[in-house]
């Protein structure tokens, strides 16, 4: 904690130090810059808003027009692309898969090994259990 407050008095020094009075002019060179700057940015702002809704309205009687054809083919390009990126994310979640099986063959111990052990053991048990019962049960049926 008192290396933070050591830290915070240093910071303030530094800025002290860095705080050099300019002289009015140049605030005020620095203050006409900002001003024609941010008009510029105004002006084009404005153009690209008076641009667009020029193109918008131009556009739209086409678009009406045009529209039976674009909707089919956006749905189509919309359901080709999804299919490619569906078959992309398979392709890669089965390479995973098959990687990992490779290594848990080759013994070098996966993620996930010991729960698929774990799992395989309380299968194997359940399955003695169910068949001992079962066996029980047609000695039973059958004295």
């Amino acid at each position: 904690m008192a290396d933070n407050s050591r830290g915070r008095h240093r910071w303030g020094q530094l800025q002290q130090q860095q705080q050099v009075q300019y002289p009015v002019s140049y605030q005020i060179m620095k203050a006409a810059a900002v001003a024609t700057l941010g008009g510029l940015m105004l002006l084009f702002s404005g153009l690209t808003l008076t641009g667009t809704v020029i193109a918008l309205a131009v556009a739209t009687p086409l678009l009406v027009i045009i529209s039976p054809v674009l909707v089919p083919a956006t749905i189509a390009v919309a359901l080709i692309v999804g299919g490619f990126l569906a078959s992309g994310v398979f392709g890669v979640a089965a390479i995973l898969v098959l990687s990992w099986m490779y290594r848990y063959v080759t013994g070098k111990r996966p993620v996930g090994a010991d729960e698929i052990d774990k799992a395989r053991v309380i299968i194997a048990a359940r399955a003695r259990e169910f068949k001992e019962s079962v066996q029980r049960r047609i000695e039973r049926a059958t004295s």
